[in-house]
């Protein structure tokens, strides 16, 4: 196993740091990211895409966390670019993923029902017998600029996936106040009509793969805003002067900053492997499972230990470390929180 960054990944790192350096204050760097073929990262290049790899997107995403950028990236060019590729019909495919791939076209996805769980046995929404969607679903990611939504709803023993323009009747909007840096929003379907053309060909199998490249795409966002937190906890450490010296020559600064290098390089470390099992097309669900899991609590220590090196300023709203902190904490609960990786992972052992 080589993850080692070729050239070219190496070239897009150094890239996208660059440009997200400089805007940095841009709230929506969305089409200046499309002019660099970002959204199109996993489109074939027949579809306009650039045709990377999963690798590719793990290295980008590690950037857009730790520049803390905001955008329906994960969602968009992740989640639903892999349901198009796995399911979609070929007028669906030839539709959708050339415009958004150009970034003129944003299609977001939305799973969690009422019980807020990513457990697809227990989606309760369903059509019912006259072709119609009613129901809520929760924390829908870029509802507000999406210009699709792939709702995914029960259908007999297996999951259906509908492609369903934003602005269809019956659909509505209610934006949800949470602590993520990131707009969501419930969704409300009355009676949304429905037809076999709005249908995807995939059920459970494809959601679960498409889940699998989200879950690493959020752990590379964990580890992105971890290793951010690194740099920023160092340099506190070595100009923050207290008793005379600067506190990185106190024994247990050094300790704590010494914690967080171990944590973002072994959470880092998992998520590049489980990012080339993928790619290789080895059986992954496990390793991106344990990526997932590890992430969610060792990213999340590293942000708390943080705010103890930095003391009151990290959670003043000028200074980045809430927001990062905020950042890791959302990312650790989609495409699936730490006890349903770690359910995944006793599986696999033997454990349950």
């Amino acid at each position: 196993m080589d993850v080692r960054p070729s050239p070219a990944q190496q070239l897009l790192v150094s890239t996208a740091r660059e440009f997200l350096r400089k805007r940095a204050e841009d709230p929506a760097p969305w089409r200046a990211m499309a002019e660099l073929g970002w959204p199109g990262l996993l489109i074939p290049p027949d579809l306009g895409g650039s045709g990377g790899s999963v690798l590719d997107v793990v290295l980008l995403v590690e950037e857009l966390g730790r520049a803390g950028t905001p955008g329906p990236f994960v969602p968009s060019a992740v989640v639903a670019t892999s349901l198009l590729l796995r399911a979609g019909t070929l007028d669906q495919r030839k539709r959708l993923l050339p415009a958004m791939a150009a970034g003129e076209r944003i299609v977001t996805v939305a799973l969690l029902d009422d019980g807020g769980t990513f457990d697809l046995d227990r989606l309760s929404l369903a059509v019912d017998p006259k072709g119609r969607l009613s129901g809520r679903k929760l924390l829908v990611e870029a509802a507000d600029v999406a210009d699709d939504v792939l709702v995914v709803v029960r259908a007999g023993t297996d999951v259906a996936i509908f492609l369903l323009p934003r602005d269809r009747p019956g659909i509505a909007r209610v934006p949800l106040d949470t602590i993520a840096v990131e707009k969501v929003f419930e969704l409300r379907l009355d009676a949304v009509a429905v037809a076999a053309d709005d249908r995807l060909a995939g059920g459970r199998d494809t959601v679960v793969a498409a889940l699998e490249a989200g879950a690493l795409a959020r752990t590379a966002e964990m580890v992105g805003a971890a290793q951010r937190v690194l740099e920023l906890a160092v340099e506190h450490a070595k100009t923050r002067v207290q008793g005379g010296r600067p506190i990185g020559g106190y024994q247990a600064i050094q300790h704590a900053c010494a914690d967080l290098v171990r944590d973002v390089d072994a959470a880092r470390g998992l998520l590049h492997r489980a990012a080339w099992k993928l790619e290789e097309g080895a059986p992954a669900t496990v390793d991106v499972a344990m990526a997932k899991a590890y992430a969610g609590e060792a990213c999340l220590a590293v942000a708390r230990r943080g705010h103890q090196i930095f003391g009151a300023i990290g959670y003043c709203d000028e200074h980045p470390l809430h927001r990062l902190h905020k950042r890791i904490f959302a990312a650790s609960l989609d495409c699936g929180d730490v006890a349903l990786h770690l359910e995944t992972v006793a599986r696999a052992i033997g454990l349950l």
